[in-house]
């Protein structure tokens, strides 16, 4: 009988150091990779934090994309054992952040510091896999207002406007997409 030796340790968003210069390889390996050794399930996404930044060249504004942390590339992932081997040995991989070393596994980067960096890049943060419509009520779950619930009153792209009932006052609140969850039944 053969043991399955796949531990699960975490999920999360994960900072792999690469050689400066081959994040790009770096995401298109890793991501080929998650298909080929069939762990598409285990490492989820791969993203470059960059910025867009308007610059002149040759007389002519021209929008450049800049990597924000040169050497480095965010890996949401599981991390098992069999992930983290395939990650750490891809090709221009030096290494996690978060490693103690001794072939220790790394820990993940804190939700809020995720989210910053996503929304900075104007990523997605987290899928909102449940239907939002005007009148739907929701729970906050980011934010000053965090554990209230409110209707949603107006939508506009990925911000809502909720009117959370404070102090028997009703108060219109502006927040993202990924501050709200469904309320379960």
């Amino acid at each position: 009988m053969e043991e399955n030796n796949l531990t699960s340790f975490d999920q999360g968003w994960f900072v792999i150091q690469t050689y400066s210069g081959y994040e790009r390889k770096v995401k298109e390996d890793l991501l080929e990779r998650a298909e080929l050794y069939n762990m598409a399930d285990k490492i989820l996404r791969v993203e470059i934090p960059t910025e867009t930044i308007r610059t002149e060249v040759n007389g002519k504004m021209k929008d450049i994309e800049e990597n924000l942390f040169p050497g480095y590339v965010l890996v949401e992932m599981n991390m098992t054992d069999e992930a983290w081997f395939i990650v750490r040995n891809t090709p221009n991989v030096t290494g996690f952040v978060g490693s103690h070393g001794n072939r220790s596994k790394p820990t993940p980067l804190f939700e809020e510091e995720i989210q910053e960096i996503l929304i900075g890049m104007g990523k997605v943060v987290r899928e909102i896999d449940f239907d939002v419509y005007v009148g739907k009520r929701v729970r906050i779950v980011d934010g000053a207002f965090s554990g209230f619930e409110a209707p949603i009153t107006e939508i506009n792209g990925d911000k809502l406007t909720l009117t959370v009932d404070m102090f028997g006052r009703a108060t219109p609140v502006e927040l993202d997409m990924h501050q709200i969850e469904e309320i379960k039944a």
